[in-house]
């Protein structure tokens, strides 16, 4: 089942840099925006941005040239860039860099607090790119340790912020840039900063801070859901059942699954659970059943104490049907003890489908890959209907100027 672009609006074009999977770029496909170039360092990646892209009707030719497995610091990246984009006018570009050196996690796991790692250097990359071609916005997403992440004593966030108006026009306010999924319509808590950039020399009569009010009207009108709307209607399994392609017909329907699935879709992909071992099986099935934390089952069930005895109660956590997820990561993809299954029948951990619902990814969005790089791209990605809401008041922002 493909997808037909609607050519009789206009089309607005976007460069999407540090791809992922695509799940920001999915954002600006669903709003008829037309891809000029997606770049990214991970070859499995590359290969799902390609799949995602014969969806949308796109020749292999543009493909080919469309989707750059290429290291953005390459001194030809720009030269690459341009076989696809072709003098072609660029309206937005989006992408944020690596977050892992600016996380939480990843500091904490670094003994040098990530402060030797490259990468927290790549949004120089990423400017370089956005001077280049002049958009005539910008969208910047990454993880919240950015804004205190320290680089030789400095905030890297004023350095960011510095380069970036040198061009553009941008909020610096902490707060307001720092947006929580859950509150786009999204059925997970998962903030990120959101730098959205407005190009200097446009004659626009609507400043940044009308883009972010947007943004703000737009959260406060969106329903909150959780994890029951994203996974209930899936088909139940046990440790190590499923397939990658499984027949299925909702026997529940509401309004998140209308934005997910297609009417005629009959069928699921990547809806296969992992192999656990014994212990961990019953560790599930009494923390679900009992909505217990890892303290409360350590006390009540001495027996299925972890012999890691370091282990905290964010190690094993079971996601309520009621509530939004927690933030999905790509740790899942080494083991799912944070993301237990709310049904304690089921005794296991998320699958990949499980988690791109959760990240609002289309039921039709396909990963060609492994299931470890299905838990890795799912989890770094950006929520689609997040990015879907930035894309379409971006594209209301240009026809206001005219294009």
């Amino acid at each position: 089942m493909g997808y037909i672009f609607n050519m009789n609006k206009k089309q607005y074009t976007f460069i999407d840099l540090f791809a992922g999977a695509g799940g920001f770029a999915e954002g600006f496909y669903k709003e008829n925006y037309r891809a000029l170039s997606h770049v990214e360092f991970d070859k499995y990646a590359c290969d799902t941005l390609k799949e995602r892209m014969r969806f949308y009707n796109y020749s292999e030719d543009e493909i080919k040239i469309c989707v750059l497995h290429k290291d953005i610091t390459d001194k030809d990246i720009i030269e690459k860039m341009n076989l696809s984009v072709n003098g072609s006018e660029v309206d937005v570009i989006i992408g944020g860099p690596p977050c892992q050196s600016f996380s939480s996690q990843g500091k904490a796991r670094d003994p040098n607090g990530m402060k030797c790692d490259c990468r927290n250097y790549l949004y120089e990359n990423y400017i370089k790119i956005l001077n280049y071609y002049k958009p005539k916005f910008f969208v910047f997403e990454n993880v919240r340790g950015l804004l205190s992440t320290k680089l030789n004593e400095k905030l890297i966030i004023n350095d960011i912020f510095k380069d970036m108006k040198k061009n553009y026009h941008i909020l610096e306010d902490k707060n307001r840039i720092l947006l929580d999924a859950s509150k786009f319509g999204v059925p997970q808590e998962r903030k990120r900063v959101i730098i959205i950039g407005i190009k200097k020399n446009l004659k626009v009569d609507f400043s940044i801070e009308d883009i972010y009010n947007d943004l703000e009207n737009i959260s406060n009108n969106q329903p909150r859901r959780t994890v029951f709307d994203a996974i209930a209607d899936l088909p139940k399994l046990k440790a190590g059942q499923g397939q990658e392609v499984l027949p299925h017909s909702p026997k529940i329907e509401n309004d998140y699954l209308k934005l997910l699935r297609h009417p005629s879709q009959n069928t699921i992909h990547h809806h296969v659970a992992r192999n656990h071992n014994s212990l961990d099986i019953q560790r599930y099935k009494f923390m679900s059943k009992n909505n217990w934390t890892l303290t409360e089952l350590y006390s009540n069930k001495p027996d299925l104490i972890h012999p890691k005895k370091r282990l905290f109660n964010n190690s094993y956590v079971v996601q309520k049907y009621t509530m939004p997820s927690k933030t999905i990561i790509a740790h899942l993809y080494k083991d799912g003890n944070q993301f237990i299954h709310p049904d304690h029948t089921q005794q296991r951990t998320f699958t990949p489908r499980e988690a791109a619902r959760i990240q609002s990814f289309p039921d039709d969005f396909i990963f060609p890959c492994s299931k470890t790089q299905q838990y890795k791209q799912i989890g770094n990605a950006v929520p689609p209907l997040l990015a879907q809401h930035i894309a379409k008041l971006l594209k209301k922002y240009l026809k206001k100027m005219g294009y």
